[in-house]
């Protein structure tokens, strides 16, 4: 299998595929197809399963007739990697300029239970 890469090598479309897998957790081309908006062909699906799989992002097994599919890494980790990647190109890799950005935007969605989560995990961090 291919060494696992980062998300932030991914297109458009590669992304779409690689979110539907994470939410649907293991998936056949038809319910990646099926969760993908504005969904190109069956076999364009296909293809791009295939080129994820041997980008070492997927990897799958036979049932029956259909291959099943599975992110080789978690979603926490493929999460951290897009995050990083936004980072450093969004704001030169400053982690209190993407926090403040991030608070800022969503600022009016934050429930006080949401803020106060977020500064325990603040806490916690800083305990390390």
């Amino acid at each position: 299998m291919a060494k696992a890469r980062t998300n932030h090598e991914l297109s458009r479309r590669e992304r779409q595929i690689m979110d539907a897998v994470f939410r649907l957790g293991e998936a056949t081309v038809r319910e990646v197809l099926d969760q993908l908006p504005d969904p190109p062909s069956y076999s364009s699906v296909r293809t791009i399963i295939r080129q994820l799989e041997s980008k070492g992002f997927l990897t799958h097994w036979q049932d029956g007739k259909r291959y099943v599919y599975k992110a080789t890494q978690p979603h926490k980790s493929a999460s951290r990697s897009a995050l990083n990647r936004l980072m450093d190109v969004f704001f030169s890799g400053s982690a209190s300029d993407t926090v403040a950005a991030v608070l800022d935007a969503s600022a009016s969605k934050l429930t006080p239970e949401d803020l106060d989560r977020t500064g325990s995990q603040r806490g916690e961090m800083i305990c390390r």
